[in-house]
């Protein structure tokens, strides 16, 4: 049998409960900064390698290269150019009336139809424009 004179004794330590929940408030406290630093000093570290060629490039974007300028032959605002380009759209527009008025799918499509007529009878932009929209 072992010799154990006194199995528990009783510690002679005593605080009150406002000590005991300031000690408590103030380990987590410095605990909480302690993780924090941590981790920003991590942060700071591993990403500022990693992150350099990403602030470089933008710093390239934020900055526009020298445009060079080119120069057309025709410059746009020239009435022949203005002109050009009118003809093309009414050319384009008369091959598409065309095609609207041959196409045998048309035929049968009421809308398209009464916008045909309209465009015949009297042509506007209203019925150009409807008989591109309802018709193929």
């Amino acid at each position: 049998m072992p010799y154990r004179p006194n199995p528990r004794r009783p510690l002679p330590v005593q605080l009150s409960a406002l000590q005991l929940t300031g000690s408590i408030a103030l380990g987590m406290w410095l605990g909480f900064l302690a993780i924090a630093l941590t981790c920003w000093l991590l942060a700071r570290l591993v990403f500022t390698e990693q992150l350099a060629p990403v602030a470089q490039a933008v710093q390239q974007l934020a900055q526009p290269p020298a445009a060079v300028q080119v120069q057309p032959d025709i410059p746009p605002q020239s009435p022949l150019f203005d002109q050009y380009e009118e003809n093309l759209r009414k050319n384009e527009q008369q091959n598409r009336l065309d095609q609207a008025r041959s196409s045998t799918r048309n035929q049968s499509n009421p809308k398209c139809q009464f916008w045909l007529q309209q465009n015949q009878t009297a042509p506007s932009e209203k019925s150009r424009a409807n008989v591109l929209q309802f018709c193929d």
